[in-house]
């Protein structure tokens, strides 16, 4: 038995795998697409992420929230729909089928009678999501830039009334020292209206600032600005004394304390919560919770609300993801403004290390059923590997057709070999199809050549145990048929290779 001749029964047996291989994908995708697979496994591992594991995975709070991240417009755009009966109509058959299948594998817990495993009356879902997609989506599903916000603007008012007030009481004081001396009575009616001129400016600047109109450096800025100006005035206008050297002496210190840059006010007054500040925010009973109850006056407002709900609801497993991304953004930035966007690329890189793992445990699932379908088509197509290779090496017409046919399509693809089309891959095996009579199926002829005989209804246990021979060779059919079309044509077309490095006949 020499090189050449093993080769054409290699080549032989690779492309009836290759062939059956095309089906066997056919019949994997068209299930996948029918039961959503994908989709439904982006969904799970989403719910898995934010819970922390599989055993809390079902909890009514995960699937309440996964559901709202699938509300999010930004998600809901990803999933696109057809429009009209006709293109909608092989969705419908999609949905039909799901309706039936997707129950077994959706959550036991749901919040709603019409929830679907995709939420409130989804029939569907993306199948992929991109990583900042769905960081943007769960921020604002957790409303930390709102929430963030609203903390802010309470220490931005409490910054200022503080403030005021160490000014006022530097008057205050000037006041009762300078008390009976006339000298001061016009100043002190002027300096009086210009500080109530200066808190006019720290409520517009406050304002600006709750109305997203401004940035908390801008506010700090301007109002530094407006102690600046009012400062002047004092300087300007005060009568020369000793007490009102010190009292001017007192007020620029102030200004040098508080206001030497922005950076310097924001951090000494704590106006910009850190992301450990927001996660502890989530948590009932903490300091930052407390802080941010009392901020709020208005117990009906919308913002009080939706605080009250999302940290009612939310899953222990949340707090407790964030947290830890909380650490890994406070030792990686100094910045407090740029915390909110290093978590952003937290959670972004937390999904993708998640979807990683998901993407292994989809194509380990997916290679179990395609080692089940491998083996029904092999035993549907009786596709013994033992008797092909007996055919192929004993017949030396089918093996000059198909390893000739076989070499074809290699030339056809010779350009293309690492990135073939499946499609174009399948016409060109149907085509070779026509002029072949591959070594399987269940007809009296190749049923003959692999057990002896024709088996009938009274051929007994004989003919039973002469066809239990075929099931190594089924099952091996179905391992090989299971490795996908891809890795047969890349092996067909090394030993086509190979097979013709020597001189052509």
């Amino acid at each position: 038995m020499n090189l050449p001749f093993i080769l054409d029964i290699a080549l032989g047996l690779i492309f009836t795998y290759l062939i059956l291989s095309l089906l066997a994908s056919e019949i994997q995708e068209l299930i996948a697409t029918l039961l959503q697979w994908r989709a439904v496994h982006l969904r799970k591992s989403i719910e898995i992420l934010l819970a922390g594991g599989v055993s809390n995975s079902e909890e009514a709070k995960i699937i309440q929230l996964v559901n709202q991240i699938y509300n999010n417009p930004l998600v809901r755009n990803i999933n696109q729909e057809a429009k009209g009966f006709l293109a909608t109509l092989p969705r419908k058959a999609t949905w039909a089928v799901g309706t039936f299948t997707r129950p077994l594998t959706a959550a036991s817990i749901k919040t709603n009678k019409n929830e679907t495993v995709f939420g409130d009356d989804k029939r569907s879902g993306p199948s992929y999501i991109p990583a900042d997609i769905y960081a943007t989506t769960l921020m604002e599903t957790l409303q930390i830039p709102d929430f963030s916000q609203k903390l802010s603007e309470s220490r931005l008012e409490k910054f200022k009334t503080e403030r005021l007030a160490e000014i006022q009481n530097i008057l205050f004081s000037l006041e009762g020292q300078v008390q009976g001396d006339d000298k001061f009575t016009s100043f002190l009616s002027k300096i009086y209206q210009e500080f109530a001129e200066m808190q006019a400016d720290f409520e517009q600047i406050l304002w600006n600032y709750n109305q997203k109109k401004a940035s908390l450096n801008t506010s700090i800025s301007r109002m530094a600005e407006s102690i600046d100006r009012y400062i002047d005035t004092f300087q300007t206008e005060v009568p020369e004394s000793e007490d009102s050297t010190k009292a001017l002496r007192k007020l620029k210190f102030l200004r040098q304390d508080m206001f030497a840059s922005e950076e310097r006010a924001i951090t000494l007054g704590g106006l910009q919560p850190n992301v450990g500040e927001i996660v502890q925010l989530m948590k009932k009973g903490s300091a930052v919770y407390n802080e941010f109850e009392a901020a709020i006056k208005d117990k009906d407002s919308q913002t009080y609300q939706n605080f009250q709900q999302l940290t009612g609801v939310l899953p222990q497993s949340i707090t407790e993801n964030l947290t830890v991304l909380a650490h890994r953004t406070q030792a990686r930035v100094k910045s407090t403004e740029s915390e909110i966007n290093v978590l952003r690329q937290e959670m972004e890189n937390t999904f993708n290390s998640s979807m990683e793992r998901a993407s292994g445990v989809y194509k380990r699932n997916a290679k179990g059923v395609a080692i089940l379908i491998g083996i029904t088509i092999a035993v549907a197509a009786n596709a013994d590997a033992f008797h092909m290779i007996s055919r192929l090496s004993t017949d030396s017409a089918l093996r000059d057709t198909i390893v000739n046919n076989a070499g074809q399509i290699v030339v056809r693809n010779q350009e293309n070999l690492k990135y073939v089309d499946i499609g174009t891959l399948r016409s060109q095996t149907e085509e070779a199809l026509s002029d072949i009579s591959l070594p399987i199926g269940w007809t009296e002829v190749n049923v003959r050549q692999q057990i002896g005989i024709v088996p009938s209804r009274n051929a007994g246990l004989m003919s039973f145990l002469r066809f239990a021979r075929a099931i190594p060779g089924w099952i091996i059919s179905g391992i090989a048929i299971a490795m996908g079309a891809p890795f047969w044509f890349d092996l067909i077309s090394k030993i086509t290779n190979v097979r013709n490095t020597g001189k052509k006949p």
